[in-house]
């Protein structure tokens, strides 16, 4: 299910002029989570086929084409949906450029066929301690670390942004230090550095607040 598609972004989302297609679901429950819609009830969404999206898309091929543009694929965990994304790169072909945003917090199945289909990755790696990460997702990076593993080696390090947040309240400027020095020993290069809005997410909340006696 797709939570929201937005047209005509530019330089927010990757290369060009592209749309933002939103996917429902993720596996993480951040503290401060930037989409905090796609975790609540998907009867709001809207249920497309990938032959739907393509439909609606082809609407701005135009600005596409001209831009070196196209798709992007966010959410949510938009890996979560990787047999969608390969059938809708079948209808579009390669002209169209397709990013994905994720946290790669998924099988690395997952990743393994989005590699060969994914023109850029932009990964929101919160923070490369594994007790920072399940602190502040809830979850472990294990598969996280295997995903980049994988990317690294199948030579995509140089397709990914990585976004390595300041998230007050749960790391420092020297636990990002720590982290970018440990992405760039695996062969990573390109980091895209700022601080998280504070607006603290209520599922987090619930998750972490201990019940009272």
């Amino acid at each position: 299910m797709i939570s929201g598609i937005s047209r005509h972004r530019l330089a927010t989302d990757g290369e060009g002029v592209t749309t933002l297609v939103g996917f429902h679901g993720c596996p993480l429950c951040c503290g401060y989570c930037l989409n905090p819609h796609t975790l609540k009830d998907p009867s709001k969404c809207r249920v497309y086929t990938p032959l739907d999206l393509y439909a609606e898309a082809r609407l701005d091929e135009i600005y596409f084409l001209a831009t070196n543009g196209g798709i992007t694929f966010g959410g949510g965990e938009p890996a979560l949906h990787h047999d969608f994304i390969a059938d809708f790169r079948e209808l579009c072909g390669t002209d169209w450029r397709i990013t994905l945003e994720t946290s790669l917090n998924v099988p690395v199945e997952a990743i393994e066929s989005l590699s060969n289909i994914v023109d850029e990755f932009i990964i929101d790696i919160k923070d490369m301690n594994p007790e920072t990460y399940r602190r502040y997702t809830g979850r472990s990076n294990e598969r996280v670390l295997q995903n980049l593993g994988l990317l690294a080696a199948r030579g995509r390090a140089g397709d990914c942004l990585i976004r390595i947040p300041l998230i007050p309240g749960f790391n420092s400027e020297n636990d990002r230090k720590n982290s970018i020095d440990e992405l760039k020993s695996i062969g990573f290069s390109r980091f895209d550095l700022f601080t998280y809005i504070t607006r603290i997410n209520p599922l987090w909340h619930e998750e972490n607040t201990p019940a009272k006696s």
